[in-house]
Parts: C-alpha cells; sequence; structure tokens
C-alpha cells in the first residue's frame, strides 16, 4: 500500500490501535480528574464508548468495506457513548466517518476534511463549548491537519506525526485556557484521551506489533464471571448466531430485540449494520432467540453449547473419583428438564412468548411516562415513590449509555418519556437518545429535564402536574430545579489546591453547585459548613440523604444540629443508601 492513502483494511487497524491505546491508559486519564474525589471517571467513559465501536468493527471481516468500517464506527460509538466526554468522542467519530465513508482509499487531502467535520459535528452537540477541553484539543487538530494540506503533503506519515505533535502542544495549554485545571495541576482529561485514540492509531499504522483482539470486558460494565459452579448456571445454553437481515434494523428493532433477549437469557451480545446482526445469548429456551430472529432474516453460523454439560465434562477430567457413567446419567436427566432446538427444526412459539407479549398489550398506554438515573437503593426507592417508571442505576462512576438510556426508555409504555439525568456527565448521552428516539420511534418521544443532581431530579418530579400539557410541564419542571441548591460530601484521592483551598488525602470534602465550600477531617463537621455556605433567607426546606456508609444515628444527630440552626426551615433526613458521598444535602 502506498504511504499516501489509508484503505479500508489499514483504517480498521488503525482504529482498533486506537481504541486499545486508550483502554490502556484509562486509569491514568481518570486520574487527571480536576476535583480529587473518587469519581474520576473520564478515561472509563471514554474507554466504554470507543470500545462499543471497537467490537463492531472487530466483528466484521478482513473484506469488509471503507462504508461498514465507518458505520461500525459511527453507530457503535453513538450507542455506547458514556458521559460528556464519550458523547463528544462518538460525535467527532461520526463526523470523521461521515467523510471517509464515500472513499475507498484516504489520502491526505480527506483525511484534513474529515478532521473538519469531526469538530463540526461535535461542537454542534455541546449547547456551550468550553475552551480548554477535548473539543480544543480536537479544533488544534484539525486545523493542523487542514494546514498541511494546503502546504501540499502528501506522506501520511509525516501528516500524522505532525497533527499529534500539535495536538499534545494543544493539550498542554489546556490549563492555561481553563484556571481550575492549573490549580489542580493537570492537562483536560477528554482531550488526554483524544491523544491517546490518536496516538494509538498512528502506532497501528506504523506496523508496530499490538493486540488488537477486543473482549466484551473492555465494552460492557462488568459482570459475574461466567466460570461459575453448575448451580449457578441460570441460563443453561450458549447461544450465537448471525442473522442476515432483509432490511437494516432500526433503532425501535435493536432495542426491541435487544430487550426480548434480556427476557429470556442474560450475557446478551447483540452487534448489528445495514446487512447482518451477531447474536449471543446464554438462555434455557434457545429456540425462542431463533425464532425471534426469524422475523428479521435469515439464519447462518449458528452455534449451541450446553454449558451444564461443558462444566460437568470439566469435572470429570479435573476429578478422577466419580464415573462417566455417573455424570452421564446426571446429564441425561438434567437435559430432560430443559428443552432445546437445534438447527432446522421446526419450533413453535412457547408459552413464555405468548405470556411477554400478553403483559405488554395488557399494560394501558400512558401519555406520560418517566425515566430517571441515580445510584443508591434508598433513593431509588424516593424516585420510585414519587411515579418514576424506571430507574437507571448510574450515576457518578457509571454513567449510562445512550443505549442504556435508549432501553430504559423502551420498557415505559408512554407516548412521551421525560429523562431525569441528575448528573452534569449524564445530559448529552440523554439528548443523544432523544435524537436517536426521534430517528428511529415516531410512536414515542424524549424529553430531556437537565436536572444535575438527585435532588434537581426529585423536585422536577414533585412539581410535575397531571393533565398539563408536557410542555407546560417540562418548564415548570425545568424553572423548578433553577430553584435548588445542592451539596455533596466525599473524600479526597489526592493531595491538591482548589480556588486556593488546600486539600489533602483523606480529607472530607463538601462540594456544592459552584465549586468546594468545606474541608475537614469530620464529616458531619464538613456537611454542616458546606450548608451554612448553601444557605440564604429565601430557603424554607432542607433535605438530608445519607450513602450506604454512614450510621443513622450520626445522620440523625447532623438533622438536630441543622434543625437548630435553621428553626425556620423544614429539615427532612432521609436514607439515600448512595455509594462515594457520605451526605447528599439540598436547600430550596
Amino acid at each position: 500500500m502506498s504511504n499516501n492513502v489509508i484503505d479500508a483494511k489499514m483504517l480498521s487497524k488503525m482504529f482498533l490501535s486506537g481504541a486499545k491505546n486508550l483502554e490502556a491508559k484509562k486509569e491514568w486519564i481518570n486520574e487527571l480528574n480536576v476535583f480529587p474525589v473518587p469519581d474520576g471517571d473520564t478515561g472509563t467513559n471514554m474507554t466504554m464508548t470507543i470500545m462499543s465501536a471497537a467490537k463492531e468493527v472487530s466483528a466484521l471481516n478482513d473484506s469488509a468495506s471503507m462504508e461498514a468500517i465507518c458505520k461500525a464506527i459511527s453507530s457503535g460509538s453513538l450507542r455506547g457513548a458514556r458521559g460528556n466526554s464519550g458523547v463528544i468522542l462518538s460525535q467527532l467519530l461520526r463526523g470523521f466517518t461521515k467523510v471517509v465513508k464515500t472513499n475507498d482509499e484516504v489520502n491526505v487531502q480527506i483525511l484534513a476534511e474529515a478532521f473538519d467535520k469531526a469538530v463540526e459535528t461535535a461542537y454542534k452537540a455541546v449547547m456551550k463549548p468550553k475552551e480548554g477541553t477535548i473539543l480544543t484539543v480536537a479544533k488544534g487538530a484539525s486545523e493542523k491537519a487542514h494546514e498541511l494540506a494546503v502546504e501540499g503533503t502528501e506522506d501520511i506519515e509525516f501528516f500524522c506525526a505532525e497533527v499529534i505533535k500539535y495536538a499534545e502542544e494543544v493539550l498542554s495549554k489546556t490549563p492555561d485556557m481553563l484556571p481550575v485545571l492549573k490549580q489542580a495541576g493537570v492537562v483536560d482529561s477528554g482531550g488526554q484521551g483524544l491523544v491517546q485514540v490518536l496516538k494509538g492509531a498512528f502506532d497501528g499504522y506504523l506496523g508496530k506489533e499490538i493486540d488488537l483482539s477486543i473482549n466484551e470486558e473492555s465494552a460492557t460494565p462488568v459482570t459475574k464471571n461466567e466460570v461459575q459452579e453448575e448451580a449457578d448456571i441460570k441460563f443453561g445454553y450458549c447461544t450465537e448466531f448471525i442473522v442476515l437481515l432483509s432490511k437494516p434494523l432500526n433503532v425501535k428493532q435493536e432495542i426491541d430485540f435487544k430487550n426480548f433477549l434480556e427476557s429470556i437469557g442474560d450475557s446478551i451480545v447483540m452487534v448489528a449494520d445495514d446487512e447482518i446482526c451477531k447474536v449471543h445469548v446464554h438462555s434455557n429456551d434457545p429456540g425462542l432467540a431463533i425464532q425471534r430472529a426469524l422475523m428479521y432474516g435469515q439464519l447462518s453460523n449458528m452455534k449451541i453449547d450446553n454449558m451444564r454439560m461443558e462444566h460437568r465434562e470439566k469435572l470429570f477430567h479435573e476429578n478422577n473419583d466419580g464415573s462417566w457413567a455417573e455424570i452421564k446419567t446426571e446429564i441425561n436427566g438434567a437435559a430432560e428438564l430443559t428443552p432445546t432446538y437445534l438447527p432446522g427444526d421446526d419450533i413453535p412459539l412457547g408459552d413464555k412468548v405468548e405470556m411477554i407479549d400478553e403483559a405488554a398489550s395488557n399494560e394501558p398506554r400512558k401519555e406520560i411516562g418517566f425515566v430517571t438515573v441515580c445510584a443508591g437503593s434508598g433513593l431509588a426507592d424516593i424516585f420510585r415513590g414519587l411515579g418514576v417508571d424506571y430507574v437507571i442505576e448510574g450515576g457518578q462512576t457509571m454513567n449510562p449509555s445512550t443505549a442504556d438510556i435508549l432501553d430504559a426508555v423502551a420498557k415505559v409504555n408512554a407516548d412521551t418519556v421525560i429523562v431525569l439525568p441528575n448528573n452534569k456527565n449524564i445530559i448529552l448521552a440523554a439528548n443523544q437518545a432523544a435524537i436517536m428516539c426521534e430517528d428511529g420511534d415516531e410512536d414515542k418521544k424524549i424529553v430531556v429535564v437537565p436536572s444535575k443532581t438527585v435532588p434537581q431530579g426529585i423536585t422536577a418530579i414533585i412539581n410535575y402536574v397531571p393533565d398539563v400539557p408536557v410542555e407546560d410541564n417540562v418548564a415548570a419542571m425545568t424553572d423548578a430545579i433553577s430553584t435548588v441548591n445542592t451539596g455533596e460530601v466525599t473524600y479526597a484521592v489526592r493531595d491538591t489546591v482548589i480556588d486556593d483551598v488546600q486539600i489533602r488525602q483523606g480529607d472530607y470534602m463538601g462540594i456544592g453547585d459552584s465549586g468546594i465550600l468545606s474541608v475537614g477531617s469530620g464529616i458531619e463537621d464538613v456537611a454542616f459548613e458546606m450548608l451554612s455556605k448553601m444557605m440564604n433567607e429565601d430557603l424554607e426546606l432542607i433535605s438530608v440523604y445519607y450513602g450506604e456508609d454512614v450510621e443513622e444515628k450520626d445522620a440523625e444527630a447532623l438533622k438536630e444540629r441543622i434543625s437548630k440552626e435553621y428553626p425556620g426551615c423544614d429539615v427532612e433526613l432521609q436514607f439515600g443508601g448512595q455509594p462515594i458521598y457520605y451526605y447528599i444535602l439540598s436547600a430550596e
């Protein structure tokens, strides 16, 4: 291949190399979090976003076209996008592939155009772009790419080296653009993540030895180890196949298919492009998955493994004190309990499918439904008690992806679903879900109320009024969250200085809407001081939510202390059960 062009095979290699390099550096990037709190997740969010795309790219064959690879990159990253940094990365990839996909080979001129489109697409996705972030680094790389193209540069190796060099230079200047970065002594974490993607892609181009294999753990949240005792094998048949699609799946069909697979099993992996859909599921009735898949096209590469049998065979070879005859008898006995179907069998629809469909059809469709995000059993119960239909477990350290939000919305039988992100790092993913839902499902609409904290989300849902037009409700809920002051108490994971406040590793910190409000060695003292800086004479209600690591008696003592200090306010104490944050306080 000429040193002046990149073909489809090389693009695939470069993208996977970039993804793997980001994955290798994710913990380092997490540590660049400005606030020294134990929830730095930029590296994790960006890695899970790009690995969602890498999983789809790696599923393609070696002869895949440029268009197929670009579609896998774009659609995979969009569905897997998590957190602000992940959403911005997905938009950069989306814009880049819009230009590249129409070419069989890519030269410097096309790469420069793709960089421009990437930056344009990402900036459009952010309502108020802030300089000194991943956007600034991307723009710098784009400007350098454009400059090199205008100068007539044709050598791609030289082009890539110069673009990365300039991107690193821009990254090093991000502390000068955002004072908070300078004070914390770090560069922007999202920008660093982007640079690592570019450097990894360049390593792939240069032919460096890189393990390009993509494992499931890289692209999905950590789940229980599949090496289990047989008693723990809930679903006995590992089922894999490829659907040769009669037509491309739209967003709604993808969500419906995935939801169906989740209803009959676990360990779900589903990757689709315009022509094929690859499916992996652990189920007790593989026939149900196969029957459903036949709705979308023909099947190939079907494989069904009995995991219980494999487990027993493994035990037989490891333990020589039992007879094969006894084990075989046990296997035959177990097989009679679980019906299975092999490729080519005439598979009837079972009662299980009828029960699922009947339950869905019997539930009356509502005009308005609610999906919210929070971490902590107590907080989830509070939202459910206020009428929320579906609670996504997440928040700091585990931002849900765009696909997670779409999946949750699909489970709510309503014409319009109001989503409460309750975290500023989830709002972009929620907005992206709204756009994708609008493109794929004309019968359902997502509206995002941009709540940045859990107390804001609770206030929003309290201000919802049934039988009022959705537009009026959303306006009232959005207005209501602006009246809520929130503070959270956690601990510092490193020494730093923020807003001229010296923070030592292990200190407790009270973080308000505008930054650090208190620092000290006592949890309740820090919470009380934080609240004192949140208060003003117009506030009437103080809510205290205590976390999973706080004793109820300590929380009660804090409530009494607050009640004595602010006798004119109602003080409510509730168990939140949230991790990481000892207390979440609100004043409104």
